[in-house]
């Protein structure tokens, strides 16, 4: 038996859309932050970008980018069931970045004659299904990676639920 600290078997996982919600949410900022220089300096400046956010941010609070807070989760180690080191966080985010950046690239060049917004997408489409096959831990393969999890947390902005009872509320006055 080790004597390493062994975190519990159970972490309340996080819904596919709230964790798709959370990523889409930190890709639209670091897009929109790298789009700003312009010319071919968009690629440098969404890597830059994207692991501030992803990896900085993430070390120093607690687990959580923009999106994550935004949407209620955390990231976890899933050996110690602490935030992740940086190295951890590297390697997830190198996998996960690349991906991001095939379809920034892809978006980017986007007409009707160039055919790469098409195959852009599958590197990360392919990272990020492993979570739809994995019905017990919802593990990207960047996750399976960098051993981290997606856990549901209660620090955050809730942004999901606020959006819900937004529209049900406006539902309810359409009557």
């Amino acid at each position: 038996m080790g004597g390493g600290f062994r975190p519990p078997r159970y972490y309340p996982r996080v819904p596919l859309g709230r964790r798709v919600a959370a990523f889409v949410t930190d890709f639209g900022a670091v897009s929109f932050l790298s789009l700003f220089g312009g010319g071919n300096l968009y690629i440098p400046l969404f890597i830059f970008f994207w692991l501030g956010l992803r990896v900085a941010l993430v070390a120093r609070n607690q687990g959580q980018s923009l999106g994550r807070w935004a949407f209620d989760t955390r990231l976890l180690d899933l050996r110690y069931g602490a935030t992740p080191g940086l190295m951890e966080l590297v390697k997830r985010e190198a996998i996960a970045g690349f991906g991001s950046l095939l379809v920034l690239i892809g978006l980017v060049n986007l007409s009707p004659t160039n055919g790469f917004i098409l195959v852009a997408p599958i590197p990360l489409l392919a990272d990020c299904g492993l979570a739809l096959l994995d019905a017990k831990n919802r593990q990207a393969f960047h996750d399976r990676f960098a051993r981290t999890i997606l856990v549901q947390t209660s620090r955050g902005y809730s942004l999901d639920l606020k959006l819900k009872k937004m529209f049900a509320q406006h539902k309810r006055r359409m009557k």
